[in-house]
Parts: structure tokens; C-alpha cells; sequence
């Protein structure tokens, strides 16, 4: 699973709980850093994105371009304060509103992953 969240306190703490649920994370601190790692190694089953970070790319330009290039990796959106029309997100993802919590987080990636 890739974890993509600019705030280091905020990935940390889904990442842990991801962890903790049994999922091997990898975290990026931007788009582009996510990005880099995919195109090194696409070997990620979810994508678990923020919508506003900085640099030129926010979380659903991301999810558009990995859902596009990597049709196979699932697409999971979270943001404290932006709500993206169903529509926006791309294969069938999901939403998950900020603040979550850790108990939340976890089931819906097993209902997204199928666990």
C-alpha cells in the first residue's frame, strides 16, 4: 500500500494503524515522490492518497494518473476539508473524511482490498 500525505504526523499515524491491520505501507511525503516509486516499482495494491499537497500535482490528479497508468492499483481519497464529487474519483475508490479514525481507516481498506 502507498500512503501519500504531506503532514508527517498524519502519515505516521495511518500509516501505524495500517501497519497495525497487517499491510506492509510505504509512505511519500508528495505526489511526485509517490510517483517515483511507482515507476520504480508498481508492485502496490491500494493507493491511499490526501487531496491537498503541495507541488504541482494534488491527491486526485495523482489517483487520475496512477488509475490510468496502473489500472490494477485501488484508489483510496482522504482531505479535511475538500469533498470531491463521486465522480472525481476514479475505479470505483473511496472517500474517507478527515479527521478518521484508525478503526475506520482499516475496514475500509479491507473492504476496498477485500480482506
Amino acid at each position: 500500500m502507498l500512503l501519500v500525505e504531506d503532514e508527517a504526523l498524519v502519515r505516521m499515524v495511518g500509516s501505524d494503524a495500517l501497519a497495525d491491520a497487517g499491510y506492509e505501507v510505504i509512505e511519500a511525503a508528495s505526489a511526485e515522490e509517490a510517483l517515483r516509486f511507482l515507476e520504480a516499482s508498481a508492485e502496490v495494491e491500494l493507493l491511499f492518497t490526501d487531496i491537498r499537497m503541495p507541488g504541482g500535482m494534488d491527491g486526485l490528479e495523482l489517483a487520475e494518473l496512477v488509475h490510468a497508468r496502473w489500472p490494477a492499483i485501488r484508489i483510496l481519497i482522504t482531505s479535511g476539508d475538500t469533498w470531491p464529487p463521486r465522480d472525481r474519483i476514479p475505479d470505483d475508490g473511496r472517500f474517507l473524511a478527515k479527521p478518521y479514525q484508525v478503526e475506520r481507516l482499516q475496514s475500509e481498506v479491507d473492504a476496498i482490498v477485500g480482506n
